[in-house]
């Protein structure tokens, strides 16, 4: 919802302020829960890669509460509630479809996706919502190709996804029954895929984990998931970096159009310096200390809830350049945009690919776009665990 006119209007992500680097502090959750925030990038980075802080503890008996109302992230079968070997085993059955050399090998029809789009977008009365016609369907598009849905209605993604990550926008009760559609859906889909295998990814993951011996609530869980996180988080990403390139970063528009590699050195640094969230912490960045452990100079106790605020991180003097991102310069750290260690994302690389075919064509095929729109007109989608515009009017 846009800003009424008794109310400021929302700053663009790229300019909304974020904790400051410093020693590990307490906060608390919006549930009343005790948590640990960690801010700095050397200690952001311990946390993740540690193993004396875990995610399944978080769903243990003795657990306090972290969430309001209850999201996909939240399941406890899901991937990114296990640890150790029971981690490994589900993530081994979807963890080489991901890596950078079958990511290369899917280049050519990304780019086709993109293309594709673009051209619809040129054929477009002006001023046209750049999100309604890019930003937002190029994500799903390529999820939905990669595991088989082109036949899928995309509004029906598009609701569970919304209901999967809220953050307060629905109610519990909507939550639940939109979770209930998707887990049927998804539990549909595994069984077609084992009477009728393809060469798509859920045939993939189900053969896997057939052969693995995995349950069927966690394969079904792992396929949700991945419709999920496989394009939420590249479609934030994306709007909010379309948002900055036509306002204040509008300087490193030719250098996008010009060169792709350029192209994905500043998907990089936009996703360095541009949140996904507002002020919220996202759940798949909590962890708990199973023993006392030392972060930054402060003791951590045991049971503990700990939040990183890998925003902050990737703004750490000690770890990267301050003020105004050079777009066009290699990061001068590890990006933790997509986290580290064990629970590092595995769409990490598909993601990369997308955000730098994304702006590299869309600048060279529009080098004249501009905003019709302002900082401060913008629409945006609240109430999610991020913000996104919900509408970015551009001509050409």
């Amino acid at each position: 919802m846009s800003a009424d006119s008794t109310s400021r209007p929302l700053l663009p992500m790229h300019r909304i302020s974020l904790p400051e680097p410093g020693p590990p502090r307490l906060g608390t959750l919006a549930t009343g829960t005790p948590v640990w925030l960690v801010t700095r990038y050397a200690e952001v980075r311990q946390v993740l890669m540690s193993p004396r802080f875990d995610r399944s503890s978080l769903h243990a008996p003795d657990a306090p509460p972290l969430l309001v109302v209850p999201n996909l992230l939240d399941a406890p079968d899901g991937l990114l509630n296990q640890d150790g070997a029971a981690h490994q085993l589900l993530r081994g059955t979807v963890q080489r479809a991901f890596t950078p050399r079958a990511i290369a090998r899917w280049r050519p029809w990304v780019a086709s996706v993109v293309e594709a789009l673009l051209d619809d977008l040129a054929a477009r009365e002006r001023p046209a919502d750049i999100v309604e016609g890019f930003t937002r369907p190029l994500p799903v598009s390529v999820i939905c190709r990669l595991m088989g849905l082109e036949n899928v209605d995309r509004e029906r993604i598009r609701h569970w996804a919304d209901h999967a990550l809220s953050g307060g926008a629905h109610t519990a009760e909507e939550v639940g029954l939109a979770m209930r559609e998707f887990g049927e859906f998804a539990g549909d889909l595994v069984a077609e895929r084992r009477k009728s295998p393809g060469d798509d990814l859920v045939s993939g993951l189900v053969a896997a984990g057939d052969g693995l011996g995995i349950d069927e609530r966690r394969l079904i869980m792992l396929v949700c998931g991945l419709v999920v996180a496989g394009h939420e988080t590249t479609l934030t990403a994306l709007g909010n970096a379309v948002v900055y390139l036509l306002t204040d970063g509008r300087a490193a528009w030719p250098g996008l159009a010009e060169d792709g590699d350029a192209a994905a050195t500043a998907a990089e640094q936009l996703l360095r310096t541009i949140p996904l969230s507002e002020g919220r912490l996202l759940p798949g960045l909590i962890r708990r200390a199973v023993e006392d452990t030392e972060v930054g100079g402060v003791l951590i106790p045991a049971g503990s809830v700990v939040a990183l605020q890998t925003n902050s991180a990737g703004r750490d003097p000690e770890a990267f350049p301050p003020g105004e991102p050079d777009l066009f310069a290699p990061l001068t750290s590890p990006g933790i945009a997509f986290g580290a260690g064990p629970h590092h994302c595995l769409g990490a690389w598909l993601a990369r690919l997308e955000l730098e075919l994304a702006l590299h064509r869309l600048a060279a095929r529009f080098p004249d776009l501009r905003a019709e729109f302002t900082p401060e007109s913008i629409e945006w989608q609240e109430g999610q665990l991020t913000r996104s515009p919900r509408r970015l009017p551009v001509s050409w």
